[in-house]
């Protein structure tokens, strides 16, 4: 490989993980308003697999590198940059292509990376960070003494929601597997339900906030644990609003933004130790398509799976 080039895993056609090929590609240089980052590793979401089986065939064009989030060093800063200069650690959020060696970074979603993590850890905080703030407090209005319950609160987005429900004083609710309790208990849930040992609307009422993060089902059963005037949150797809008319709440779909500020703010709570990101499995870039796999298959593990870039 020379200085012109880089490793990255690219995607020709929609498919299984066998789509996803490890190739030598053209680095992109950083046009004015850009910096380009030298990867150290990126996190795998869900979004991106299903990406490459088509689930959203307009939201790529082909032939595309994966990935979204990442976290790294900056190699070089574009004309009219402010802010960051070479070799400065950082993490943030990309259009795509993270899943490589470098990736051309805006300085609109891209911040100092925490002191206290390393690459690994680094990167698997601004997506599912970005995502829970958003859910719980630009969406959802969450305040202090409100009750909040979390589906999917072992899960990359699950598990900063309840931390920074916690942090803002509410009472926490969170569903997950029974093999999750303790860890869910750990983050700061007051209360855990284990979807596979009991129905949680059988135990659950007359909360303020639902953010699912699980759909189908779990979504449609989840309107009548909420007090008239409350809200559920959707991820996954949006909800029903005839069933939010019938049971007086209101209901959203969003899809998250990552923004400067928002990295910073996390950078700061996972220095003072108030958040802190859980990572299930490492894998190197080599193995993208066995991380996306493990993402879409063992998603009842604690936490975010990261390709190492080396």
């Amino acid at each position: 490989m020379t200085g012109e080039t880089m490793h990255a895993i690219r995607m020709h056609a929609f498919g299984g993980p066998e789509v996803l090929t490890e190739e030598e590609i053209p680095r992109p240089k950083p046009g004015a308003g850009e910096v380009l980052v030298r990867v150290r590793a990126a996190g795998v979401n869900p979004f991106e697999w299903k990406v490459r089986k088509g689930a959203f065939p307009s939201a790529v064009q082909l032939p595309a590198t994966p990935g979204t989030e990442f976290a790294g060093t900056v190699e070089v800063v574009g004309a009219g940059v402010n802010g960051f200069r070479p070799g400065q650690d950082v993490f943030g959020v990309g259009a795509s292509g993270a899943y490589a060696e470098y990736i051309i970074g805006k300085p609109a979603a891209l911040a100092d990376k925490p002191s206290s993590l390393d690459y690994i850890q680094a990167a698997a905080v601004p997506v599912g960070a970005t995502t829970a703030w958003q859910a719980l407090f630009d969406h959802g209005k969450l305040q202090a003494g409100q009750t909040v319950l979390i589906h999917g609160a072992a899960g990359a987005v699950g598990l900063f929601a309840v931390q920074l429900a916690k942090w803002k004083g509410a009472t926490v609710i969170g569903t997950g597997s029974s093999k999750n309790a303790e860890f869910v208990r750990s983050l700061g849930a007051d209360t855990f339900v284990a979807y596979d040992r009991q129905r949680f609307e059988d135990v659950v009422h007359d909360v303020d906030l639902v953010v699912d993060t699980v759909g189908g089902e779990t979504q449609q059963r989840s309107f009548a644990v909420l007090k008239r005037g409350g809200t559920l949150i959707a991820l996954p797809s949006p909800p029903s609003q005839d069933l939010a008319t019938r049971f007086g709440v209101r209901a959203e779909w969003f899809s998250s933004q990552a923004s400067a500020a928002l990295l910073q703010q996390f950078a700061k709570l996972v220095d003072d130790k108030t958040i802190r990101p859980v990572v299930a499995e490492v894998l190197p870039l080599s193995e993208a398509g066995r991380a996306q796999d493990d993402s879409e298959h063992n998603h009842h593990a604690p936490g975010k799976i990261v390709l190492r870039v080396d």
